[in-house]
């Protein structure tokens, strides 16, 4: 999720896979792609103008809110919309009117604090994502939907592990892998970025993946998340942005997931 902040550029970092040859990182989904279309998810109206851009679709209308365009070379891009409920709507009603080899949720989040945090513009792949607020807020800390009695799936709980196998055709775009924290509030106190980073271990947040990893799990389809990060969470005013920076690396990102063509 990316919302409609304008802060001074900054420099991003490179993405480590540019360094690469451009046909070792321009067939990434091919062994998805033989007989069924992959299925990209992108929140907010920027984010998708940038995975348009990286799929050869620079300067067409982005599709409505949970529509679905169909970018050529077996790649399907759905506009969710910001949040979570946004986001499992337009991807189940994506998933009830299509079979997808796989579900790809891109965008921007931001990093959380750590002992090791990333930093704005590098890239993480998630290894699983959790819905990180869904519960109750005691005097004694907080109680999952699952610690309640009510998980919001009996396998899975609220956390949403990403396919193996996709993971691993994606590792070479990422700067880390690790877990993504799904939010419906964003952190904008350093108290609460302190507080999610603590009780999930994420390295970043966004609005949206684990609702689509939660949706994916329902379908049984395989389920993977790439967050480029565009600040830091906490204080406001300490946020470093740089969304412009983020958003080229989520263009990059795009064009190297496209089969044959070069990033």
């Amino acid at each position: 999720m990316v919302g409609e902040q304008s802060h001074a550029h900054r420099e991003t970092a490179e993405p480590p896979f540019l360094r690469l040859e451009p046909p070792t990182i321009s067939r990434l989904l091919d062994p998805y792609l033989h007989d069924r279309p992959v299925l990209v998810a992108v929140a907010a109206p920027r984010e998708v103008e940038a995975v348009l851009a990286g799929l050869d679709r620079a300067g067409v209308d982005i599709p409505e809110p949970w529509s679905v365009r169909d970018c050529g070379r077996g790649i399907r891009v759905v506009h969710t919309g910001v949040g979570k409920a946004n986001a499992a709507g337009a991807v189940a009603r994506a998933l009830a009117a299509e079979r997808f080899a796989a579900v790809l949720c891109v965008g921007l989040a931001g990093a959380l604090p750590c002992r090791d945090p990333l930093a704005v513009g590098q890239t993480l792949l998630a290894d699983a994502c959790v819905l990180a607020d869904e519960g109750l807020g005691t005097s004694g800390g907080f109680q999952s939907l699952s610690e309640l009695g009510f998980p919001s799936t009996k396998t899975h709980g609220e956390r949403f592990a990403c396919d193996p196998d996709l993971r691993g055709a994606l590792d070479i775009l990422a700067d880390r892998i690790g877990l993504c924290a799904t939010v419906s509030t964003c952190s904008g106190t350093d108290k609460m970025a302190a507080s999610i980073a603590a009780r999930t271990g994420a390295l970043v947040e966004d609005m949206e993946s684990a609702a689509v990893g939660l949706v994916a799990s329902r379908f049984g389809v395989p389920f993977g998340c790439l967050r480029v990060v565009s600040n830091r969470t906490g204080d406001r005013g300490q946020q470093d942005w740089d969304l412009d920076g983020a958003l080229s690396v989520v263009t990059r990102i795009a064009a190297a997931l496209s089969p044959g063509r070069a990033a």
